[in-house]
């Protein structure tokens, strides 16, 4: 038993990357393509493995004496040693949803997208306009051949209208989803568009130049009594004047918030001056000395126009809640879903043609599944047709029961 104690038990020795290691990665890092997204809560920059082999290829280790790359699976080999030396580790992608959005996030998100729609529909509306300017023009060209050339720049014109109307299209199509990282269970290097995270960050060499400054300052503060006595003078001047502005400057604090309780208080809260209203927002510096005062009436009107606010705010926030579960029940069909349905008319458009007059079966209005937003102005102009109609229809039997009164009057007499 004394002899096993006494012998030596083997340690492993971890193994350190070399010199040469820590070169390649520095050199890989400073010249492979990153990317910014959050793994684990975290702000990383990540990379696709197929574009640090082709850089791997393209260093000074690919080519002359000391060739460590002579093709991409021997990138691959040295990659997949960096990354057991934890230079960096292998994610896996996913697709950032509306779950995964914060409130505020999903509430600008639904914005932007209200703000598209409008642009899209703005856009269409311009086509149907330059396309009917098309056909006029196809018209008049048979009857006015002296205008050819005219027409032909007016043409080349719209030519070039659509294909920027086209090309912002396709640009939008284009558009790619958000991703974020979670970690890979399979930490192995390979050559694809797999996405890796950077976790190898050396130190830049400014940083030690930095350092050095504020060390040697440091160091020429406590030694300020051996300054000149010029340079201690100056020195006590400066310190002076900056706490004469930081003194000024919460007297002009002082003084705007006196002078708006004495107006306020003298016209019982109708009137409302604030002097340099940025002076204490979280503006810039000369940002918050402009604009010089703001002043703003509250009278009698001021808690309607209020409440009116408020109650447009509500009603903007139930029409988003309202689109929003729509859009989670699936009730509003894609343009993909929609052209595979290939339905003649939507559920909007029935609705505003029954609001003129025309009315349909209830079977093709269950039948139905696209829908449509209609403007509330069209809805206004539908509910008057409606209250006009109702109010002839009154009329007429109104004077249809008076002749038959009149008629039965006669037959008595």
């Amino acid at each position: 038993m004394s002899k096993k104690r006494h012998r030596d038990i083997p340690i492993e020795v971890e193994e350190k990357p070399t010199k040469q290691e820590y070169a390649i990665a520095k050199y890989l890092k400073n010249n492979t393509p990153t990317k910014k997204t959050k793994f684990l809560s975290h702000q990383v920059n990540y990379f696709y493995a197929n574009k640090l082999v082709d850089v791997a290829l393209d260093s000074p280790w690919a080519t002359g004496k000391d060739v460590v790359f002579t093709d991409r699976q021997s990138v691959v080999d040295y990659c997949d040693r960096l990354l057991k030396f934890k230079f960096f580790h292998r994610a896996k992608k996913i697709a950032i949803t509306d779950k995964d959005l914060k409130p505020k996030d999903l509430k600008k998100k639904k914005l932007k997208e209200k703000e598209e729609k409008k642009k899209e529909e703005k856009k269409e509306k311009e086509k149907k306009a330059l396309e009917s300017k098309k056909e006029k023009k196809e018209e008049n060209k048979k009857e006015e051949k002296k205008e050819k050339e005219d027409q032909e720049d007016d043409e080349e014109k719209e030519n070039k209208e659509d294909e920027n109307i086209e090309d912002e299209e396709d640009e939008k199509k284009k558009k790619k989803t958000k991703i974020k990282l979670d970690m890979h269970l399979e930490q192995i290097f390979v050559d694809g568009t797999d996405a890796y995270v950077w976790m190898y960050d050396p130190i830049p060499f400014w940083y030690y130049i930095v350092g050095g400054l504020c060390l040697f300052g440091a160091i020429a503060v406590c030694l300020f009594p051996l300054w000149p006595p010029e340079v201690r003078k100056g020195v006590y001047y400066l310190s002076v004047a900056a706490a004469g502005f930081l003194g000024v400057i919460l007297g002009l604090a002082v003084v705007r918030f006196i002078v708006f309780c004495i107006i306020w208080v003298l016209t019982m809260g109708r009137h409302h001056l604030w002097l340099l209203p940025n002076l204490t927002e979280d503006v810039g510096f000369f940002q918050s000395f402009w604009p010089l005062y703001h002043y703003e009436y509250r009278g009698d009107d001021y808690k309607d126009k209020k409440k009116r606010k408020k109650k447009k705010s509500k009603e903007e926030k139930e029409e988003d809640d309202k689109i929003s579960e729509c859009e989670d029940q699936g009730a509003i069909d894609s343009p993909d879903t929609a052209a595979e349905t290939d339905k003649p008319e939507s559920d909007g458009e029935r609705g505003v043609t029954e609001a003129t007059g025309a009315s349909e079966s209830e079977s093709e209005n269950s039948n139905s599944q696209a829908f449509e937003i209609v403007d509330k102005e069209d809805l206004v102009q539908a509910q008057e047709a409606e209250k006009e109609k109702g109010e002839q229809s009154e009329t007429d039997n109104d004077e249809k029961e008076k002749e038959k009164q009149a008629d039965s009057n006669n037959d008595q007499t």
